[in-house]
């Protein structure tokens, strides 16, 4: 395998900047970004309604993609939490909870994936908003993703973070995945909101298997409309040669 393409992306239930509902307007901007694997973040997931309002199905079955689902809450009758979609059949899910206690449940969507023939484990993230609870949220990940023992392969870690102001979360990732540098690959880093971007909270960190041959937050009519997030892309390769962890 020559590359693949990782793409995550808060869709915000596809509301979008015009407040209007359309989950055909993520589906369009996923097309044009062409993805292998993606995480999304706010996802909505009605049973027993119309195809489109379980959003997770949906998407997947349009683009012709497994998918794994991680609930972090009910909203409004419905599963609401992360969602990840591989061009690739998934091996493995696990759901692990970041909530922290009086603060909104938060949680992190693990989803084993074969790439090219090697394991990689994707940890689709989205974290809390207060910086008490992303404290907390740190010593989570620590715990959970950047320990977990039966973890063989390589890890990307990526979603919505929520950490703007490059507290503890953000420290606790760069000191772990500090041979790899999204940023340096990224024309702009501030994406959020999409109309009138002043802050980076959407993120990708990988293992030093993996190189970053090209990243970008995908930015036209659609994806500006589509959601108040852009999608935040890159295109991987492995190394060459690499020792397994």
């Amino acid at each position: 395998m020559q590359s693949f393409r990782i793409v995550t992306y808060n869709i915000h239930k596809a509301r979008g900047m015009d407040g209007r509902v359309d989950v055909e307007r993520i589906l369009k901007v996923l097309q044009q970004v062409d993805p292998d694997v993606v995480a999304l973040q706010e996802v909505v997931n009605h049973d027993n309604r119309s195809p489109e309002e379980h959003q997770a199905c949906y998407l997947a079955d349009k683009l012709g993609f497994h998918h794994s689902v991680g609930e972090t809450r009910r909203h409004r009758a419905a599963a609401y939490g992360n969602v990840t979609l591989s061009r690739w059949k998934v091996e493995g899910v696990q759901k692990i909870d970041l909530s922290v206690p009086g603060r909104e449940p938060r949680g992190a969507l693990r989803t084993d994936i074969r790439v090219g023939g090697e394991l990689l484990h994707f940890f689709n993230v989205h974290l809390g908003t207060a910086v008490r609870e992303r404290k907390e949220q740190a010593r989570l990940i620590d715990l959970h993703l950047l320990k977990a023992l039966d973890v063989s392969g390589p890890r990307i870690v990526l979603g919505d973070f929520n950490d703007w102001t490059h507290g503890l979360v953000t420290r606790t990732l760069a000191n772990e995945f500090r041979l790899t540098n999204l940023a340096a690959h990224l024309p702009r880093t501030r994406a959020y909101p999409a109309l009138l971007p002043f802050l980076h909270l959407d993120h990708i960190y990988l293992d030093h298997h993996l190189k970053v041959e090209k990243a970008f937050f995908h930015r036209n009519r659609t994806s500006l409309m589509a959601s108040d997030h852009l999608p935040l892309v890159a295109t991987l390769t492995f190394h060459k040669f690499h020792e397994r962890s």
